[in-house]
């Protein structure tokens, strides 16, 4: 396919990169038609080829994403459009890609369909793993609570403590101003005592002496 850009000044370094990424493109599209015709190890290596033509497909569109910024304004529209063109393209062979990644019964045969019949030894062992760890699982979120209620506990009786010992102090205080009270009264009653004594002798003294 001919490129417009190659008589631009300063945009053959993006055409190169856009030659380059059409070739990545065509090798992925190729893989990821395979992939669904096998299965167990030939199919993980078929992945895995898939997923480095998808991260080459990546870089490429990341070179072309800057460079495109060096293309003159009057070609840059249709540059644009068919960056936004591989970027989707790109998008969707990754979908793909994820999709066929995910098939376990593909990848790792008969151990994986839901057949208890044509379960194998292997599977079963995985499935007696899963339920183990499902079962530790449960054993730790039942500690988990037990422990918080343990704290909610204390909690609760620490702030009870708190408040108890509140309470206390402010008895305390309150018997205290009752004490001094009590001493202020007991000073005036003996001031008062003294008074009436002296009062008392003086009058009682005969007039005249």
């Amino acid at each position: 396919m001919a490129n417009p850009l190659d008589t631009d000044a300063g945009s053959e370094l993006f055409g190169s990169y856009e030659a380059e990424f059409e070739l990545v493109e065509a090798d992925l599209t190729q893989k990821l038609d395979q992939i669904p015709e096998l299965s167990g190890e030939p199919r993980k290596a078929a992945i895995s080829q898939a997923e480095r033509a998808l991260e080459e497909a990546d870089e490429l569109l990341g070179q072309m994403r800057l460079e495109k910024q060096n293309i003159p304004t009057s070609s840059r529209t249709e540059v644009n459009k068919r960056f936004r063109s591989y970027e989707s393209d790109t998008e969707a062979a990754r979908q793909k890609l994820m999709s066929l990644s995910s098939d376990h019964a593909a990848l790792f045969g008969s151990r994986y369909t839901d057949n208890p019949d044509g379960q194998s030894g292997i599977y079963q062992k995985q499935a007696d793993q899963r339920d183990q760890l499902n079962r530790g699982t449960q054993r730790l979120q039942n500690g988990s609570e037990s422990l918080m209620r343990s704290q909610r506990l204390a909690h609760e009786a620490e702030e009870i403590g708190m408040s108890a010992a509140q309470t206390l102090i402010g008895q305390g205080n309150q018997l205290e101003n009752q004490l001094t009270q009590m001493h202020h009264a007991e000073s005036n009653v003996d001031k008062s005592t003294k008074v009436l004594s002296a009062m008392a002798r003086r009058y009682s003294k005969p007039f005249g002496n």
